[in-house]
């Protein structure tokens, strides 16, 4: 991985297909894996990602479906089948220095998946960290519900109204608004003809019942959690961060001024610093 581009140069075959991957930092350093949500891959964590990087094995991934991962007809990306994923790549990474178990860092439905693996799938984690995540009903916007329900009908639009679509839809998770070349990345992966597919796929095959079945569940998290989100999210409202906070035992809450859903990109530095402080205060 280089300084400037963002190149997932390893990859792993998962239960779910081909998942691309890089690594940062120092091999014997306490281990961080970050998880990206929808629609976007690992490039939105690349700011975050490089600075823990100076303390830190940071592990990122494309989710299968996603980004440079594969994509393909009849692909299992449900978020139950994302959260198997994650599970598979933590035994093949392994655990870090003195047998430690990793951080977690998970954003949107990367939540769920984070979530699930844990609860579920017995993933071990030393803490977890949850960024404007899909945890708790109802989620799913009027749009992204529409999208759900009639994804064979969107599948049929002309190739200029499909673009058009996932422009503005990638455009509404930034408070003051994206990079150009930071939205164009985040685009190109959802406009080859297999990314065109993946797009609907990934939005049909998830519903809330993936949180339904967990979201009784977030009292038994027994590990330090820490919920960030953006003040200004217009996808998940800021309501649902003290909600979720107040129902893990001992979690921390921080609201992030001037961001929306992609805190990331709205508030690298902020997200930065309140990720270091939680993750130092476990060594």
């Amino acid at each position: 991985m280089t300084t400037v581009g963002w190149k997932l140069d390893r990859g792993f075959r998962s239960s779910s297909g081909e998942v691309r991957w890089s690594a940062l930092g120092a091999p014997d350093a306490p281990p961080v894996v970050l998880v990206h949500g929808t629609p976007f891959s690992s490039y939105v964590w690349r700011a975050p990602a490089r600075a823990l990087a100076s303390r830190y094995r940071v592990y990122v991934w494309d989710l299968p479906g996603f980004g440079a991962s594969e994509m393909r007809p009849g692909q299992r990306v449900d978020l139950d089948s994302q959260a198997r994923v994650l599970t598979e790549l933590l035994d093949h990474w392994g655990p870090g220095p003195g047998g430690r178990a990793p951080a977690v860092v998970a954003h949107d439905v990367g939540g769920a998946v984070a979530l699930r693996a844990h609860l579920l799938h017995g993933a071990a984690y030393s803490r977890l960290a949850l960024v404007d995540p899909v945890a708790l009903a109802p989620w799913g916007s009027p749009t992204y519900r529409l999208l759900a329900e009639h994804a064979d009908v969107f599948r049929q639009l002309p190739a200029e109204l499909h673009e058009a679509l996932v422009h503005r839809y990638i455009a509404s998770c930034s408070r003051p608004g994206l990079h150009p070349d930071t939205h164009a990345r985040l685009v190109a992966p959802w406009l080859t003809e297999a990314g065109r597919d993946a797009f609907y796929r990934q939005i049909e095959q998830n519903d809330q019942r993936f949180t339904d079945d967990i979201q009784g569940r977030y009292g038994e998290l027994d590990l330090p959690v820490l919920v960030c989100w953006g003040a200004e999210d217009t996808w998940l409202p800021v309501a649902r961060g003290h909600e979720l906070a107040a129902l893990v035992p001992g979690a921390g809450l921080r609201i992030i001024e001037g961001a929306g859903h992609l805190v990331q990109e709205d508030a690298p530095a902020e997200l930065t610093a309140a990720l270091l402080e939680f993750l130092r205060r476990g060594g």
